[in-house]
């Protein structure tokens, strides 16, 4: 076993919600701690699950996702052949790592942000370099550039970034890439792109045609509702796409998934409605907490990261109550994702009445 693998820390995933709920023995369990989608996925995916062919179930899928690359293809305005499908965003993060890292590199990320880009960089012997976020929780750009150095392969930018929401300019995104030097990767995650307002405005979808070191990296877990399906994808400059597609798995994406990416994609007005549910419930949000003195971050996604002074303590109150949020991420912090109306009203009104 590699020395890198033995030291690894593990990305530790949500329980099943009905094991954990016959655990704490509640009657009620929602999880606001996972970003999921709360109000489910398009009605349309589920006619297309249900009217596909499963007497193709002993054939392999397409494993060129043609048909889903070409609506991808359209919807963001992309050449086809720039797209490389992977199971969720996952599985893209290792096939990047593979791809880009060999032991003693480096890899430089904005923290706090996303564990698993860290996580692979271990896998491959790579050391993971830390540049803590301004007091805003923006990312400093200018501290970054400081720390790039030869050893440094790759650059991760989360934007919207996972947890703090806050999302970060295109502008300052290309001028940040335009000093990075052109063999380190600069590898962008837009998981939560579609909740932000104007995000035509802040995705970098565009700049892999413009600059070879750089990814972008969406999946159709969040805003589409498709978490359960496991459809992601990134898109590079045609000078690296095609040896990403030699790195990927041949068979890696469905066909039940490529079917309901496919519905998901074609759905523009139930993402939309999603999108607007979101902002207003997100508006709400920032109203209870500044309402209740709580500091908080500025978020462009469908979750909120706001300080406490008894985190645990209220995480396992509302825990026991009925409601999931996530700890441990910052010491003080705690991570809600944006649910339903009624359930952060009631998630609102056990803050309330919890004593500190």
């Amino acid at each position: 076993m590699k020395a890198s693998i033995k030291r690894l820390k593990p990305y530790v995933p949500e329980k099943p919600l009905a094991t954990l709920q016959a655990e704490l023995g509640v009657a009620k369990l929602v999880r606001l701690s996972a970003n999921e989608n709360p109000y489910g996925t398009s009605p349309a995916v589920a006619e297309a699950v249900k009217n596909w062919d499963f007497a193709q179930s002993n054939r392999y899928p397409d494993a060129e996702a043609a048909v889903l690359r070409q609506a991808v293809a359209a919807q963001q305005q992309i050449d086809p052949a720039s797209i490389v499908f992977s199971v969720g965003l996952d599985e893209m993060i290792v096939m990047l790592s593979r791809t880009f890292l060999a032991p003693d590199d480096q890899v430089l990320v904005s923290t706090p942000t996303f564990s698993e880009y860290g996580l692979h960089a271990e896998i491959e012997g790579a050391k993971l370099v830390s540049v803590p976020t301004l007091s805003n929780d923006h990312v400093d750009f200018t501290s970054l550039l400081r720390a790039i150095t030869p050893q440094v392969k790759m650059v991760w930018l989360c934007n919207p970034n996972n947890p703090t929401g806050t999302v970060e300019s295109l502008a300052s995104i290309e001028a940040f890439i335009q000093q990075v030097p052109t063999d380190t990767m600069v590898l962008i995650d837009e998981a939560y792109i579609d909740f932000v307002p104007a995000a035509s405005q802040v995705t970098a979808m565009q700049l892999p045609a413009k600059y070879a070191n750089v990814a972008v990296m969406r999946t159709f877990s969040k805003a589409y509702g498709l978490a359960n399906f496991r459809v992601g994808y990134a898109v590079f400059n045609l000078q690296y796409a095609s040896t990403m597609q030699t790195i990927r798995l041949p068979y890696n994406v469905n066909s039940l998934a490529q079917v309901a990416a496919l519905a998901a994609i074609n759905d523009a007005d139930f993402v939309q409605t999603i999108v607007q549910k979101n902002a207003t419930e997100r508006t709400k949000w920032l109203t209870f907490l500044d309402e209740q003195g709580l500091t908080y971050d500025q978020s462009g996604a469908n979750f909120i990261f706001f300080n406490y002074p008894a985190a645990d303590r209220l995480a396992d109150y509302l825990r026991q109550h009925g409601y999931l949020i996530r700890t441990g991420l910052r010491p003080g912090w705690l991570r809600v994702t944006i649910g339903t109306a009624d359930d952060n009203r009631q998630v609102q009104q056990l803050m309330r009445e919890f004593k500190a």
